[in-house]
C-alpha cells in the first residue's frame, strides 16, 4: 500500500456506495415481482416448508448454517416485505441517509432472500453481491485495508473464472472453440449474439484466447503499481461491457464494473466524472468513526482481513485441487460460503456444445395440446432473443439448467406439478398461460435441439432460431394430475 500513501480515496468510495446502492435496488425489485411464484406457499419450491424440513433435520446449529429472516415468519406477506424493505434501504443508501445502518440492513435482507431462494438464487453474482455488501459496511475511505480487499475481491473474481477453465479441462477452451457455441448456448443470448455467432472461426477464437488472458493474467496487474491497475481496470470494464451487449447476465457485469472503481483512485477517477455528479458526491458526508470507535474498527477490520484471506486461500486450494478442506480451516470455508461472504466463482467453466430446449403442453384429454409460454427463453423459433438486462427472470434461467444435471429434476418435477394445481402464484412468471380458469389433467414435456439461424436461413424464413424435435423429455415425458 505504500505507493498508495498519497493518493485519496474519499470520492471512490463516495460513487462506489451509492452505484452499490443502485445495484442492491436492482436486485432487490426483481426478486420481489417473483419471489411469490418461486417460493411462496403457492410457489415452485415453498420455503415455508424446506424450513420445517431443516427444523426437523437440524437441531440449532439450523440457526446458523440457514441464516435468514424468515425463521421468524416464511409467509408470502413476510417474503415480499422482505424485498419491498430491501428496495427501501436501497435508495437510502443511494441518498446517502443513514448508510451504515443500511448497509447492514440490506445485506441482512438479502441475505435472507437468498437462502428463502434456494436454487433460484444460488448464482455467483447473488453470492458476489452479498460479498461486496458485506465488505462495503466496513468501508470508509481512509481503510485502506478494505480498499485492499475489495481489489482482492475483484481479482479472485476474475482470476477464479480463468483458473477454472484451466482445471476443468474443457476442451472448449483448451481447444479455442468456447465461443464458438457460447453465444447460441448461453442461458438469455441477446439479438446481438446472434451476430457474434456468425463471426469467422479465427475470430471467435482469438476472442477464447483473450477471455483466458483478460481472466488469468490482467488480475494479477490489480496489485501492482497505479498505472498498471488503470491498464487491469479498463480491460476489465470494456469486456464486460462488450459481455453485456450479448448475454443477458442481470447486473452481474455492472457490478463487476462499480468494483473495478477500486483500481483507480479520486485523482485518476475526477477527470472522467461530469462537473454536476462530482460537485454531489462531493457535498455528501462520507461513513467515518474516530477516537476509540476508530481504534476497535481497526482491530476488527484486521480480524476481518484475516478471515477472508484464510477462506479465500481454502477456497483457491479447493479449486486448483478438486478437494474439499476439511478440520478447522472447512469449518472455516463451511461458515464462510452460508453466510456469503466469501465466494468461489467460476464463470462458464465449461462449454456446452448444443443448445436443448424444453416444451411444455397441456391437455384436458390426452389428445388437443395447448403450449405454455415462458417470458424470455427461447421458444418460437421466429421469435428475437430478449434483453431484459438487469433484470434477472429466475425461473426462465433455471430452465437452462434442466438438461443439464439430474439435481434440478426436483424443481422441474414440482414446477410441473404447479402448472397442474394452476397454481396463480407461478403462472405470474409465464408470459402465457393456456389454461387460465380451469386446470389441465395432464402435461407432457417435448424435447428440441435449438441453434442460430444462418444469414442465409434468417434472411429465408425470418427466424432467428432453427429447431430440431428430439421427442418426448425422457425422465418426465409425462405427467397427470392427481
Amino acid at each position: 500500500m505504500a505507493a498508495d500513501s498519497n493518493h485519496s480515496y474519499r470520492l471512490v468510495t463516495a460513487l462506489f456506495l451509492r452505484l452499490l446502492g443502485f445495484i442492491y435496488l436492482i436486485a432487490f425489485a426483481s426478486i420481489g415481482v417473483q419471489i411469490e411464484g418461486l417460493v411462496g406457499s403457492q410457489g415452485i419450491l415453498p420455503f415455508s416448508q424446506e424450513l420445517l424440513y431443516l427444523q426437523g433435520q437440524m437441531g440449532m446449529e439450523r440457526y446458523f448454517l440457514v441464516p435468514n429472516l424468515f425463521w421468524l415468519n416464511a409467509s408470502d406477506g413476510a417474503l415480499t416485505a422482505a424485498a419491498m424493505a430491501g428496495c427501501g434501504v436501497s435508495v437510502l443508501i443511494i441518498l446517502n441517509r443513514w448508510s451504515r445502518l443500511c448497509l447492514i440492513a440490506a445485506f441482512i435482507l438479502y441475505l435472507s432472500l437468498y437462502t428463502a431462494g434456494q436454487l433460484f438464487l444460488n448464482f455467483q453474482w447473488d453470492g458476489l453481491l452479498l460479498e461486496a455488501g458485506f465488505l462495503a459496511i466496513f468501508l470508509t475511505p481512509g481503510s485502506r485495508i478494505v480498499i485492499l480487499l475489495f481489489r482482492w475481491l475483484l481479482f479472485r473474481l476474475r482470476f477464479m473464472s480463468g483458473l477454472s477453465k484451466l482445471t476443468m479441462q474443457d476442451p472448449g477452451w483448451s481447444g479455442l472453440t468456447a465461443l464458438n457455441s457460447y453465444f447460441e448456448v448461453q442461458p438469455l443470448p441477446t439479438p446481438l449474439a446472434w451476430y457474434a455467432h456468425q463471426l469467422p472461426d479465427w475470430l471467435l477464437k482469438t476472442a477464447t484466447a483473450a477471455t483466458l488472458v483478460i481472466e488469468i493474467l490482467v488480475p494479477l496487474m490489480m496489485f501492482l503499481p497505479r498505472r498498471w491497475r488503470f491498464v487491469a481496470a479498463w480491460i476489465t470494464i470494456i469486456w464486460q461491457l462488450l459481455i453485456m451487449l450479448t448475454s443477458n447476465h442481470n447486473w452481474f457485469n455492472i457490478l463487476t464494473i462499480v468494483l473495478c472503481l477500486f483500481l483507480f483512485d479520486d485523482k485518476a477517477i475526477q477527470s472522467i466524472l461530469p462537473q454536476r455528479l462530482r460537485t454531489w458526491l462531493d457535498r455528501q458526508p462520507v461513513p467515518a468513526v474516530s477516537g476509540g470507535r476508530a481504534e476497535a474498527r481497526r482491530i476488527m477490520v484486521v480480524i476481518l482481513a484475516t478471515f477472508i484471506l484464510l477462506a479465500s486461500s481454502a477456497q483457491f486450494w479447493e479449486l486448483a485441487t478438486m478437494q474439499h478442506a476439511t478440520g478447522a480451516i472447512g469449518t472455516l470455508v463451511e461458515y464462510a460460503e452460508a453466510y456469503r461472504v466469501v465466494n468461489k466463482y467460476h464463470v462458464f467453466p465449461t462449454m456446452r456444445s448444443e443448445r436443448i430446449e424444453l416444451q411444455l403442453s397441456g391437455s384436458q384429454d390426452g389428445r388437443e395440446w395447448k403450449n405454455y409460454q415462458f417470458r424470455y427463453k427461447p421458444g418460437d423459433p421466429g421469435g428475437r432473443p430478449a434483453i431484459v438486462l438487469p433484470h434477472q427472470p429466475r425461473l426462465d434461467w433455471e430452465m437452462w439448467f434442466v438438461t443439464q444435471h439430474p439435481k434440478y429434476m426436483h424443481f422441474f418435477h414440482s414446477f410441473l406439478q404447479a402448472l397442474l394445481n394452476n397454481s396463480q402464484a407461478v403462472s405470474t412468471l409465464l408470459r402465457r398461460n393456456p389454461f387460465p380458469d380451469r386446470p389441465p389433467r395432464y402435461i407432457r414435456v417435448e424435447a428440441y435441439k435449438y441453434r442460430f439461424s444462418t444469414p442465409e436461413e434468417r434472411q429465408k424464413t425470418g427466424q432467428w432460431w432453427q429447431r430440431e424435435a428430439l421427442g418426448p423429455f425422457t425422465p418426465l415425458p409425462w405427467l397427470e394430475r392427481e
